[in-house]
């Protein structure tokens, strides 16, 4: 089950991240009110993942994962540069949670 809250909360953090973009600066009230709401449940859900994962694992994969996917709704949907660099250093966050995991076990 700790695993379905730190997927859930990655979803949520994506969520919220997303409509922060969308809500200009919490000038738009929609995105700005979904914002804290994702933002609120996904806090709930990497609280309730940490209760059998370890903290460095749960935080490792819920930041890289959720950089990951935000580099890629930038490119695909707010037209943000796709460079070498962006490839290269999102893959190097790969790796170290990968490393992470398997130094975990």
């Amino acid at each position: 089950m700790c695993w379905i809250y730190l997927i859930a909360a990655i979803l949520l953090e994506v969520f919220g991240t997303t409509m922060m973009k969308l809500s200009n600066g919490m000038s738009e009230i929609v995105p700005t009110i979904l914002m804290f709401l994702a933002y609120i449940l996904c806090f709930a859900s990497l609280s309730m993942s940490l209760k059998e994962l370890d903290v460095s694992i749960v935080y490792a994969i819920w930041s890289a994962v959720g950089i990951i996917c935000i580099s890629a709704i930038g490119i695909l949907f707010f037209n943000e540069h796709l460079s070498a660099a962006k490839i290269i250093f999102t893959l190097v966050i790969i790796i170290g949670v990968t490393g992470l995991k398997l130094s975990s076990t």
